[in-house]
């Protein structure tokens, strides 16, 4: 179980079973307390990340109370809205996702208190898929199961991947990071689904650097 009284950072784990179509899980919960010091780290051995809740702010008194005044603790209906989502678009279709709460510091939802992010997640059953720029994704199902997209990205985080007889200076960038809602648009709901990676599609985050599709995919019942 997680440790209520965490300096840094704790996770706890749940064997679950959703029985629908191939996405059985393990269920996840990390905290970690806010500060530039304590990492967040989300990940799954066999299958991939799907964020299900996630809080930024304090709902207990308990929870990363250590050493901290009392009137840093006393208000518990302290939550940061859009917190969800932060943490889903980064997170989402990965197997290990490393952040701090300093990602969330865009604004404060209760000055004075001393917050932490409490973040359940699942490991679904998916599948991975690389598409070299102006080559054809090829998301395919077994009979019966269809498309349900974690998440698509286009543009490059390595120097490495889709690199065959390619000149260096168009492996250089690897901040090119273009998250993409039209491979779900296109696919989710399909047994199959063919989407062409290039800058046609998907508009080009960065001139001059050869990309890739790089999507996560589980595959569920109708």
């Amino acid at each position: 179980m997680v440790s209520v009284r965490s300096r840094g950072a704790e996770t706890s784990h749940a064997q679950m079973s959703s029985g629908i179509g191939m996405t059985s899980f393990s269920t996840q919960r990390t905290i970690a307390c806010d500060g530039s010091d304590n990492v967040q780290r989300l990940s799954c051995e066999d299958g991939l990340i799907s964020v299900q809740e996630a809080l930024y702010g304090r709902k207990d008194r308990e929870i990363c109370s250590e050493d901290r005044p009392a009137y840093q603790l006393t208000n518990t209906d302290c939550s940061q809205v859009g917190t969800l989502d932060v943490i889903k678009r980064r997170c989402d279709g990965k197997k290990v996702c490393e952040f701090n709460t300093q990602i969330l510091h865009t604004s404060d939802p209760c000055f004075g208190t001393f917050k932490y992010l409490d973040t359940t997640y699942n490991c679904v059953h998916g599948i991975h898929s690389i598409t070299c720029e102006h080559s054809l994704a090829i998301l395919k199902c077994d009979q019966g199961l269809v498309i349900h997209v974690q998440s698509a990205n286009y543009g490059r985080h390595d120097q490495t991947t889709c690199s065959f007889n390619r000149p260096p200076p168009q492996l250089q960038n690897v901040r090119c990071s273009h998250p993409i809602n039209k491979v779900a648009e296109s696919c989710n709901g399909k047994n199959s689904c063919i989407i062409k990676a290039s800058n046609s599609v998907f508009g080009d985050p960065c001139y001059g650097t050869f990309k890739y599709l790089e999507v996560s995919y589980t595959c569920d019942c109708k």
